[in-house]
């Protein structure tokens, strides 16, 4: 599942290829994702222009002309591919490949913009979904309105962290999955966090030290910039001929390495996996806490 570094690469390559354009035509190959494609509200964004697209958690949000906003959600397996002039195919993260054969089959929705350009929405799964909001009172759309601070912003502090798991009683890996919480933060890279915090998934949070508080916090930034920089180093030659992916993907220290030694230089233990409401969960029992 796209997390959110690999969400916010998709939004910068829109960025930085799709603004300012229009809408020309939708075509709807299969409108049944999660939630049914509206095919009448979606046909009121031809001849509206892109104006800018932000993330807020794992949605993209697309802010067109006469304010209407298209909230894009990727689910398990969305992906977004973008089409130039040249008709050169270019994919717009890190986290896939591009793979001509296989792509036909799951394109969802075709989005034909002026200059001969497209935006299309691939989901092989169909656990995505493509909505339309006002942007009046946009985030107080059920989907955002309940969300946690972005990571990266200073609302994510020692101060916020220590008001919110007061008095309650929850794991450790648990909370940070939780997007009320923290918005964004998904399983792979909870997982790095707590390695580098030395902090155990199935600790209590009432039993969080300040200094491991802190330490997660900071690590929740520097991983997830980190991620960012690297996934996003290649924006520009994301091409359908390139093969690409994002660095940070060779950087995992403990996501899916269940029974390889640990990274860090002194540990001789091997990393640990055990499942946590459903969700592999990976750690060292000699560095983590």
């Amino acid at each position: 599942m796209p997390e959110l570094p690999e969400v916010e690469v998709v939004k910068r390559s829109l960025n930085n290829k799709a603004l300012n354009l229009i809408i020309k035509s939708v075509k709807i190959n299969d409108g049944r994702l999660r939630y049914k494609i509206d095919k009448n509200q979606i046909k009121n964004i031809i001849g509206l222009r892109l104006e800018k697209i932000l993330r807020r958690s794992k949605f993209l949000l697309f802010f067109f002309t006469k304010d209407v906003v298209m909230l894009i959600h990727l689910g398990m397996t969305g992906k977004l591919f973008f089409i130039n002039q040249k008709n050169i195919k270019y994919k717009t993260s890190f986290y896939y490949d591009v793979n001509e054969e296989k792509d036909k089959k799951h394109n969802r929705v075709i989005f034909s913009l002026s200059q001969g350009q497209k935006i299309i929405y691939n989901d092989v799964r169909k656990f995505g979904f493509i909505k339309f909001l006002s942007k009046i009172n946009l985030y107080q759309n059920f989907h955002l309105k309940n969300l946690g601070p972005e990571p990266l912003n200073k609302k994510f502090n020692f101060i916020y962290f220590k008001k919110y798991i007061f008095e309650r009683n929850r794991m450790t890996k648990d909370l940070l999955m939780d997007q009320k919480f923290v918005s964004g933060l998904g399983n792979i890279y909870v997982n790095e966090i707590l390695f580098f915090s030395g902090v155990k998934p199935t600790k209590k949070i009432q039993n969080l030290l300040d200094s491991e508080i802190k330490k997660i916090i900071k690590f929740t930034k520097i991983i997830l910039s980190k991620a960012i920089d690297l996934g996003g180093s290649s924006i520009k030659d994301f091409s359908s001929t390139n093969g690409k992916k994002g660095l940070f993907q060779q950087h995992f220290s403990v996501y899916g390495r269940d029974g390889e030694k640990c990274s860090k230089k002194k540990c001789h233990n091997n990393i640990i996996k055990i499942i946590i409401a459903n969700r592999a969960s990976f750690y060292c029992p000699k560095c983590q806490k």
